[in-house]
């Protein structure tokens, strides 16, 4: 297990919630944009005539705290979709997460099984689910295993998949590369990219198409907390503060250069896969 891994694994627990909500509340507005991006309607409803009458399996990789599935239903009309409630297993390394996925969970969606593991060690049958999707979910995967996940991802898949994930140009990868370099020695595994996953699908002979969306996370200046909060979990280390950030040879102008006009914008670019059988 990597360094990134086990960090992020530490980060989803009952101890973390303040760091965890203090990160949500400048991070929830990445599920807004993707329940916005694309018509979940008629995509559902796609796939549930393609089932017939029997109920929709989906599974969602590394499901954290639910914040998509919520997003759907606050953002979106799929409330109204014409589909039947949807079996929606939970697949997470941490108990914690899926325990709070499965609190908040809305319909359409029921929770169902669990998996308490990594998307590389999912052990399931083969086309077991219609839908899978991984919503800002796979930065961690190191890349010597990110092969081995796709495929077990693939191997799942019934129907259709979706994975969601920031571009190299993204806040998310490039300040954990800032950080990895200022406060690492260059040491650690660095998150994994969009591009890194688009190439392992080629490679892999995955139908595939992607879209591309950006945005920025943003709050006003004198919101140091909040900042403070959101940054260490971007790079899953809460023991250095925002001050030590600033100061910083390497993250401190990175940050500089996100502090304008009395706010602190985090530029993303996040490219939006979707998978089909072959």
């Amino acid at each position: 297990m990597t360094d990134t891994f086990l960090r992020s694994c530490e980060h989803w627990s009952e101890a973390r919630r303040k760091e965890m909500e203090a990160f949500y509340s400048l991070a929830s507005i990445d599920y807004k944009y993707l329940a916005k991006a694309f018509d979940w309607k008629k995509w559902l409803e796609t796939c549930q005539a393609d089932v017939g009458q029997r109920r929709l399996k989906l599974l969602d990789i590394a499901c954290g705290s639910g914040k998509f599935p919520i997003a759907l239903v606050e953002y979106t009309n799929i409330s109204d979709a014409k589909i039947s409630p949807i079996e929606y297993a939970l697949l997470d390394p941490s108990a914690f997460s899926i325990a709070e996925a499965r609190k908040v969970l809305p319909l359409p969606f029921i929770a169902g099984i669990e998996f308490e593991t990594t998307l590389q060690a999912l052990s399931c049958g083969r086309r077991e689910f219609d839908i899978i999707w991984a919503t800002h979910a796979l930065y961690a995967v190191p890349e010597d295993e990110l092969e081995c996940a796709l495929e077990r991802f693939i191997f799942a898949m019934g129907r259709v998949g979706f994975i969601a994930h920031a571009s190299n140009e993204s806040h998310y990868l490039r300040f954990y590369q800032h950080y990895l370099n200022g406060f690492k020695g260059g040491l650690g595994e660095p998150y994994s990219s969009a591009e890194q996953i688009i190439q392992k699908l080629t490679k892999l002979g995955v139908s595939y198409r992607v879209e591309k969306i950006s945005y920025v996370n943003g709050v006003p200046e004198q919101s140091l907390s909040q900042v403070e909060g959101y940054l260490q979990r971007c790079i899953f280390d809460d023991t250095i503060s925002l001050e030590k950030m600033r100061k910083n040879s390497i993250t401190g102008p990175y940050l500089d250069n996100c502090l304008k006009d009395g706010k602190w914008s985090f530029q993303q670019e996040v490219m939006l896969i979707f998978l089909s059988e072959a």
